[in-house]
This record gives structure tokens, sequence and C-alpha cells, in this order.
């Protein structure tokens, strides 16, 4: 009895301190009526954003399909029915639990557009108001509407006909619109400017300035340039007109260089704008000439220089000597001025057989750390400018996926698969403190949490383009890769350039036969 009590009374003092697992927790697939592309799911930020067609009814969104990491139990049942005119906060429970937040866009074109307009309406949503301007001349009592949009496509009704609007007179006429089981009354006004011809925006970079103006619809629209001190105005070709508005882009100019341009609706002129267009920074060392061994991993960079490119050397190379993933090689591209290239080779660093896949790989920014067999880099360098592409030369030799670590969500890679390569290019204004980084390398990217991934879709982006190898290239073969933007006025801060032997690297998947040489990258500015 004493025994068993002695015993009862030592387990009951006994504590589990084994920890539970940390498992990642992610909404891998979510679908739904009604959406206008894919549902985006950024892993890094628990987000899911749905961009709605015009014609679904926000307020009834049938999301059909969720699919979530194996185990993964949702605060919300799905599939259902959901009013996303707020965000849905979703809670995903394992061994810890992890908040998501999805997200429903929908974008309704909107206009109104009258006899003789200058530029577009203003719509105020809100205030259900549209607003159109004319010049001062303009007879408001013969002054019809051309055009008028204010509700999804196809299926809005409106009361009155905008047909039957020819006449504004009293500058206000009111409009009932209907769809779904919606009603809102709209206020249409039109207003006299004294302003007929104006720039709504002009953005200048290194050889190219992007032109928006607002001018009288119906008359000759369009822009004239020059170099600073010329006399000589210029007429700009292929101007885009849609009503009042215009645009176009002058390309073919020199960087840093002051010009002036001036736009023009029929014998009427805007005031002159004086832009300067931006310097056209090179790629440091894009040749990859310099090279140095401080320790056992290469770097690409001159001994006792700044380091401006990164690779994964370090931390392949605490594994041993023989482990440096990226290294200068002799064989360089026909024609090329230099004598070295870069050569990024996947491997298996281990030690006793003990150890993680690496992707061969160069990258602008620096290796951080090796946290146990993991390894955070960070990405990036200063930069301000607008490059309309990446070019160089490469040679790839691709090798079917022999090591597997992990897939990005939806994705099921396995041995036998095609490795892929890649070269990508980006230039954003990421912050240090929201993606981890410094102010050189902003974002710091850690292979033990794929939230920490660089993401293209992220809005911080401004314009990217990359270039997937899919099929080995024997011989050196010349690459454009162009640079796509979501915005010509937002000026990028920092400068991302990545090349990889192996695309799936950060999830420690690949083959160790795949081999990328890249030389000769340059940016290109037109």
């Amino acid at each position: 009895m004493f025994l068993a009590a002695v015993l009862s009374l030592a387990a009951g003092c006994i504590e589990n301190n084994i920890p539970y697992p940390v498992i990642k927790l992610d909404i891998v697939a979510m679908e739904a009526e009604g959406l206008l592309s894919a549902a985006e799911i950024d892993s890094s930020r628990h987000t899911v954003t749905m961009r709605l067609k015009e014609t679904t009814d926000i307020r009834a969104v049938d999301i059909t399909h969720v699919e979530l990491t194996e185990g993964a139990e949702s605060s919300v049942a799905f599939p259902g029915v959901f009013d996303m005119r707020t965000p849905l906060y979703v809670t995903l429970s394992l061994y810890q639990s992890f908040e998501w937040t999805v997200t429903a866009e929908q974008t309704i074109e909107r206009y109104f557009r009258v006899d003789n307009q200058i530029g577009e309406a203003e719509i105020d949503v809100e205030s259900r108001i549209a607003t159109a301007y004319v010049p001062m001349d303009c007879d408001l009592s013969a002054t019809g509407v051309t055009a008028l949009k204010l509700g999804p496509e196809q299926i809005t009704t409106y009361s009155p006909d905008a047909s039957t609007i020819d006449s504004f007179e009293d500058t206000v006429r009111h409009i009932e619109i209907s769809y779904h089981d919606i009603t809102e009354m709209w206020t249409l006004r039109v207003v006299r400017s004294e302003v007929e011809v104006e720039f709504t925006s002009v953005d200048a970079w290194a050889r190219s300035i992007w032109l928006y103006g607002s001018g009288r619809s119906g008359s000759e629209l369009g822009f004239r340039y020059r170099p600073a001190g010329q006399e000589q105005w210029i007429d700009v070709a292929d101007v885009e007109v849609d009503g009042g508005s215009f645009k176009a882009r002058v390309s073919g100019l020199e960087p840093s260089t002051a010009y002036q341009v001036v736009a023009f609706s029929g014998q009427n002129e805007s005031a002159v704008a004086d832009v300067t267009t931006e310097a056209a920074p090179v790629l440091e060392n894009g040749g990859l000439e310099s090279w140095s061994k401080p320790a056992k991993s290469w770097m690409p960079y001159a001994d006792g220089a700044a380091p401006y490119w990164g690779s994964g050397n370090p931390g392949a190379t605490t594994l041993g000597d023989a482990f440096n993933l990226t290294t200068p090689s002799t064989d360089t591209r026909p024609g090329s001025a230099g004598t070295t290239s870069a050569s990024l080779q996947s491997m298996y660093p281990n030690m006793a057989g003990i150890g993680k896949f690496a992707a061969g790989n160069l990258f602008l920014g620096r290796f951080a750390q090796t946290v146990g067999t993991n390894g955070i880099v960070h990405f990036g360098r200063p930069y301000s400018g607008h490059p309309t592409a990446l070019h160089g030369y490469f040679k790839y030799k691709r090798g079917d996926i022999n090591r597997v670590g992990s897939s990005p969500a939806g994705m099921n890679l396995a041995k036998g698969d095609p490795d892929n390569g890649a070269i990508y290019i980006a230039v954003g204004d990421w912050t240090a403190e929201e993606y981890g980084g410094d102010p050189e390398s902003p974002i710091a990217i850690d292979t033990r949490d794929t939230n920490t991934f660089f993401s293209s879709s992220s809005p911080a982006v401004i314009g990217y383009g990359e270039m997937i190898l899919t099929e080995s290239v024997d011989g050196w073969t010349e690459f454009t890769i162009p640079v796509t933007y979501v915005s010509t006025s937002r000026m990028p801060t920092h400068l991302i350039v990545v090349c990889s032997a192996s695309r799936w690297g950060d999830y420690f998947t690949g083959s160790t036969d795949s081999c990328l040489l890249v030389d000769d990258l340059e940016l290109i500015y037109e």
C-alpha cells in the first residue's frame, strides 16, 4: 500500500513538458461563385483576397470550396454564403492558432460623359454624385448625356433612360438606378470650367516620360515636347484618347536631362511643364567579374569591397568547404568583355549524411545568418529608378527533383518531377519595419517560415518580371526580362534581382543535378 501510494504521488508530480509541434496552418485554396480571377492567397500575411465580378452580389458571396492545411480546423464553417462587404476573420487551429483575414474587392466601372466634356467626370460613389466639366462657352441647354454607367454591367437599369437626358440648363439632373434588389438615386452635374486642357500627371523615367492629360472631348488632343533650351516642339505620337482624357509615352530620351512638355486640346494649350528624366543606375558587378574568398565561402564582390550581391554560400559551407553553391566560372558567354561568369550549382550540403538541399543562388542582398540547418537572407539593395527590363546571358542544366523538403501551397512536388530554374527582377518600396530586414536589404526571408518568402503580389512591389527555366539550355543564350509596372508614378526605394538553379530551393526541394550559369547582367532603360 505504501509503495502504491508513493508511486501514485510520484505520478501526480510528473509534468508534461513535451512541447506541441509548430505546424503552420494555411488556407491553401479558396473557390467562390462570381470571381473575376482565382483567389489570391498570401501565406506571409495570412490573407485571402477575392476579386469579384461586377455582377456578383457582394452581400451574398457563395464560397464553394476551401482547402486547409491537413488537420486544421476553421472557426468559420465552409462552404457557405457570406456578406463580404466587411472582412471575414478566420481562426485556424491545430496545436496553435493562426488568424486569417478573407476580403473581397469589387471594382465597378463608372463613367458619366456629356457633349464637349473636358477630361473624365468626377464620380463620388459615397455621395452618389457624378460631375462632368465643360468649356465656358458650352450651351448647357443643348448638352446631352453621351455615355453613362453607374452600376454593374448588363444588370443595371436607369430611370429615366440616360439617352433621353439632352439638357443640363439647370446644371443638375437626377437619375434612379437599380441592380440586384438595390435602388440608388444619383445626381448628375455639369459644371463650366475655365480650364480647357491640363496635365493630370507627368511621370519622368530615365529614357521616357509618361504623359496624362485632360481636354475637350471631340477636339484634337495631344502632347508636344522638347529638350529644355530648344525652341522647336516635337509632336508626341500614339496618343491614346478616351473621351476627354488622353495619355502617351515619349521614349528615346536621355537620362538626367531636362525637358519641357505641353498638352493641347484643339487650339488651346496647357501651361508648360518642366521635367527632368531620372538617372539610369547600372547594376553593380553585373558582369560578375569581382569575387573574393575571405574565408571558405566564395563571395560575389571584390576583396574588401562593400557587399552588394549575396548567395547562400555562408550557410552551406558551415557543413564543409566543398559546399560552395555559387562560384566564379571561366565559362563566359561569347563576346563578353570579361573573363568570369557565375556558376550556381544546387547541392545537398551534409555532414555524415545529415543535411538539407540548397539551391545554387545569386541575389541582391546578403546572407544574414544560419539557424541550425536553416538560413535567413536579406533581399534588396537601395535603388531609385524604373528599369524597363533585365538583360543578360545564361546556360542551364535542368535535373529531375531528387530532394524533397516541402512544396508551395497548392503544389505537391515529388521526386522525379522536373526541377525549374528562375531569374526575376523586382522594384518596390519595401520597408525594414514591415518586412523584417534592414534599411539596406529590407526583406528578411527565413526558410523556417514560408510567411516571410518573397511574393510578387506584395503591395510593396511596383514592378516585376521573371523568367522560369523549364528545360536545359546547353549554349549561352541571351535573355531580356521585361518589367511590368502597376504604377508609372510610384518611386521604388529598393531593387531585387534573384537567380536560382532550383526555383523551389526555399522549400528545400530541387535537384542536385541542376546548374545555372549567368553572365553580363544589366538593367535596361527604354
